[in-house]
């Protein structure tokens, strides 16, 4: 199996290495402004600010001009014309090859923050037949095995319990804190504890620039 390397960036954004290609997905407001820069392909879960961001998107298609965007329906509305030809809408169920990375769409719509405020599309990736799942702002639940979950710990849509029954239900080998910038350093300590004791997986956090092999 060929190496993978997973690198944390602030707050939802990852980078995956491989055989010399970097795949970035979700480098939003929240994140470095260079978090997509070097990228060969990008994915964007859904259009909230924290997981989009046109400028670092711009950044990275400039600095590669080979560089393709793969993203939901909504999101490529908002920026095909900004780069033509180099978005790729796709949906539940797709699957397309990006950096050399086999990739595979779950989820359709962004997990509940409140029955007033409308939902709206949320697609997660599931990367190489399940060795790495990013959610995006969701719980979906892959239809096949995931190794390495990207896993949203503090968010406006979720508490504790549903990130640990989440954990729960998906059955990684191991699960890395995503969603975290409003998450403050005082707090981490009870969440790394109930996590890791009562999600059933190797709970783990990387510093934003810390990397993993997965």
């Amino acid at each position: 199996m060929d190496r993978m390397k997973l690198t944390k960036k602030s707050h939802a954004c990852v980078r995956l290495e491989k055989d010399g290609r970097t795949l970035v997905i979700d480098p939003g407001g929240f994140s470095e402004a260079d978090a997509a820069v070097g990228a060969d392909a990008v994915l964007v879960t859904h259009e909230h600010p924290d997981h989009f961001d046109e400028g670092r998107l711009r950044a990275a298609l400039e600095a590669n001009p080979a560089a393709e965007i793969w993203t939901n329906r909504s999101v490529a509305g908002r920026i095909s014309a900004a780069f033509p030809g180099r978005v790729h809408t796709v949906g539940h169920g797709d699957t397309f090859t990006a950096a050399g990375f086999d990739v595979q769409v779950h989820g359709e719509l962004h997990a509940v923050i409140h029955p007033d405020i409308p939902r709206i599309t949320n697609v997660g990736y599931l990367i190489d037949g399940g060795r790495v799942f990013h959610p995006g702002d969701a719980l979906t639940v892959p239809d096949r095995p995931v190794e390495t979950l990207m896993l949203p710990v503090m968010a406006p849509w979720n508490k504790i319990s549903e990130v640990i029954d989440y954990v729960r239900e998906v059955k990684p080998q191991r699960a890395y804190d995503i969603h975290d910038a409003l998450l403050t350093d005082l707090a981490r300590p009870a969440y790394d504890n109930q996590i890791g004791a009562l999600g059933g997986a190797d709970h783990q956090r990387l510093a934003p620039g810390a990397s993993a092999e997965v």
